[in-house]
């Protein structure tokens, strides 16, 4: 009996060692150990480590310090110093593209009346000329937000047409849904009064235009806009990246692109001069420039690029009453907002990319517009699926609806900062019973037992760590409102941290490469100065990322 128990123990003990090894075994000769750290891997059991081993861009071991030196051979070492370390940040959801040309314009974030917009533009454009040293280019600006001024009705484009009579002029609302182009840029695009389209509109007052352009009506003007050469671009980019390695994001999914962007970060990412890894979303258009690039090459997927889905844009945005509802606006008796382009369009586009075995992922606000999108993708992904089909924002949505998500494996695309963001207007928008709907991470959450995170940058602040902040607090930085707000679906750090990381990386189908810091995975890591799993309210904004590591290379250190 003795025997038989020792022989059982002995096993047991054995069966431990392995397991145990497992996350140090093979050894050899490797390129970087990094030590002195308290390391999240963000794996399935959320588990910490003190150490990681990094060869060829991938962590081929964690554990301590002295199992780990024991095993491996390792030509540099890294001392963590006490810090923590996590896998780099994911944001499922923003315009890296746009960000970048956004460096290059006149921004208006921040603005508190159309008079600041004004002398921004000015003093810019002023700038601008003096460098170039002509002044016959176009003038292009955004991030302005009525809502954040004393009268919150949209500007009329008068005081441009008065300073830049012979300069085509349009600046952007924040949220990219609305813009106010001057006289010469509607001349330029044929707007006259009267003109309608399907899925936007073109303000006028008493038959004159105010210059307001809503949605599909921006593309009117924005398409007269000069093509970006090719170093327009390098430059805009490039600047986008080195602001987001410094805020630790090492994958950015990009949310609408066309395809010569595509083919012009492939061309940088093929001669190192673009290392950020791009989730490229292929712009649902009209000329099916898009769709037939897509047939022709097919899913396109290396270690910084992957290409395999489409962006389809069911509605507008709230602030700029474009979201499609069922009901009326609260604040606007009468108007419901519109779809960007007929249910039929949705149908054919959905059945295409479903024959073609891509993922569809489509921009949809208000409770009408998710609920359009959500029934014509029942129709296609028929139950429980691993299509992984996405709604980008499911900002608004009827009580009735949420069922829909996690019964089709629908996955809901959210980003945080919109709910801390709107929250002081949003009730009167939708009013108090629709908003109990509204920015439900939790509840959305709970669908499918997981939820991607992103910014939605610029048209949020690009900040992963106001992310984290909104998700978790629901307040702003100035701690309003007291309890938080709609707390009942808060999520908690750990959602949190795994919704900008390992689910963000699901939602892209590469949770097998990256977003947890595991054997096998790229080396994509983070060193933050405070862990900001354990840090609480407003102190979140205040953590600094020390480096950034993508594939074991070091690509930002604050200075």
């Amino acid at each position: 009996m003795i025997k038989k128990l020792f022989t059982a123990a002995f096993i047991v003990l054995l069966i431990a060692s392995c397991n145990t090894k497992s996350k140090t075994d093979e050894g050899g000769e490797a390129d970087l150990l990094v030590y002195n750290a308290t390391i999240y891997t963000v794996d399935s059991a959320f588990s910490t480590a003190e150490a990681m081993v990094i060869k060829d861009g991938k962590i081929v071991a964690t554990g301590n310090k002295a199992d780990l030196q024991k095993n491996w051979q390792v030509k540099d070492s890294l001392d963590a110093g006490g810090k923590f370390i996590y896998p780099g940040f994911i944001d499922a959801h923003a315009h890296f593209v746009g960000y970048g040309n956004s460096l290059q314009r006149v921004n208006l974030v921040g603005t508190n009346s159309w008079e600041e917009v004004i002398e921004r533009t000015k003093q810019f454009t002023a700038a601008k000329d003096s460098l170039l040293g002509h002044s016959n280019s176009w003038i292009l600006g955004r991030g302005w937000d009525q809502n954040d001024w004393a009268t919150k009705d949209f500007p009329t484009n008068l005081r441009l047409n008065e300073l830049f009579p012979d300069r085509p002029v349009l600046l952007t609302r924040i949220d990219g849904h609305a813009a106010v182009a001057n006289q010469k840029a509607l001349d330029l695009a044929g707007i006259r009064a009267g003109d309608t389209l399907t899925g936007g509109e073109i303000e006028e007052m008493e038959g004159t235009l105010t210059g307001i352009l809503i949605d599909n009506a921006i593309d009117l003007v924005s398409a007269k806009i000069p093509a970006q050469t090719d170093d327009e671009f390098k430059k805009a980019v490039q600047d986008a990246e080195k602001n987001c390695f410094a805020l630790g994001l090492t994958t950015i999914d990009d949310c609408g692109l066309e395809f010569l962007s595509v083919d012009r970060i492939k061309a940088l990412h093929e001669k190192g001069e673009l290392k950020m890894r791009i989730y490229a979303m292929l712009s649902d258009d009209i000329e099916k420039a898009n769709y037939k690039y897509a047939e022709k090459n097919g899913i396109i997927k290396t270690d910084r690029l992957n290409v395999r889905s489409f962006k389809v844009y069911a509605d507008g945005a709230l602030g700029s009453r474009g979201a499609c509802l069922l009901e009326p606006y609260a604040d606007k008796p009468g108007k419901q907002g519109f779809l960007l382009s007929s249910p039929a369009h949705f149908d054919s586009v959905a059945n295409w990319l479903s024959s073609k075995g891509w993922q569809m992922c489509t921009h949809a606000i208000g409770d009408s517009g998710n609920r359009t999108i959500l029934n014509i993708y029942a129709k296609y992904l028929k139950g429980k699926n691993e299509q992984r089909w996405r709604i980008e924002h499911a900002q608004v949505v009827n009580k009735n609806d949420f069922d829909l998500f996690g019964a089709n494996s629908v996955i809901p695309s959210v980003q945080p900062t919109h709910a801390t963001s709107d929250m002081y207007w949003a009730g009167d928008r939708v009013g108090a019973e629709r908003v109990k709907g509204a920015y439900a991470y939790k509840q959305l959450l709970e669908q499918n037992g997981w939820i991607p995170l992103g910014t939605d940058f610029p048209v949020e602040d690009i900040s992963p760590f106001k992310t984290f902040f909104a998700a978790v607090v629901r307040k702003d930085a100035k701690g309003w409102p007291a309890g938080g707000y709609q707390m009942e679906n808060a999520l908690t750090p750990e959602q949190t941290l795994r919704g900008m990381t390992i689910w963000a990386a699901k939602a892209n189908f590469e949770e097998k490469e990256k977003g947890s810091l595991e054997k096998g995975k790229f080396a994509d890591f983070i060193i933050l100065d405070a862990d900001i799993m354990k840090t609480s309210g407003a102190d979140i904004l205040n953590i600094k990322v020390l480096k950034t590591f993508v594939g074991g290379e070091k690509v930002y250190e604050l200075k």
